[in-house]
């Protein structure tokens, strides 16, 4: 009994017959308003979820992790988003302050799904 082999071609070294390999097998999917607004409202509900830790704090072990964690990101990543939000928004006509204050409250889900959803 003999066993045939079979070759899968190897991407990296596929030739590319003059064209940027990147360019020809990747296909953007662009989100639809409904999924950009559920993205959006995860930051929100984050801010949520801060703003009822800091008038009410929380006694569980967990929730307080949670709040910290939430912390972090809310503040801290969204905070260190700014920059690329910036340059993304300038190329849409859109002001530095608006940029900011959005990634503040919406992080990579407002500045990387410019006209997607409402701006």
């Amino acid at each position: 009994m003999t066993r045939s082999l079979h070759v899968v071609p190897d991407p990296v070294n596929a030739p590319r017959h003059g064209r940027h390999r990147a360019a020809a097998d990747t296909s953007i999917a662009v989100p639809s308003s409904g999924t950009v607004l559920a993205l959006r409202s995860i930051p929100v509900i984050g801010w949520l979820f801060l703003i009822v830790g800091v008038v009410r704090p929380f006694r569980a072990r967990w929730l307080r992790v949670a709040f910290w964690i939430d912390v972090v990101l809310s503040v801290g990543v969204h905070a260190a988003q700014i920059p690329a939000a910036r340059k993304v928004a300038a190329e849409r006509g859109i002001s530095g302050r608006r940029a900011a204050v959005m990634t503040m409250l919406l992080g990579a889900t407002w500045w990387k799904t410019l006209g997607e959803g409402e701006q």
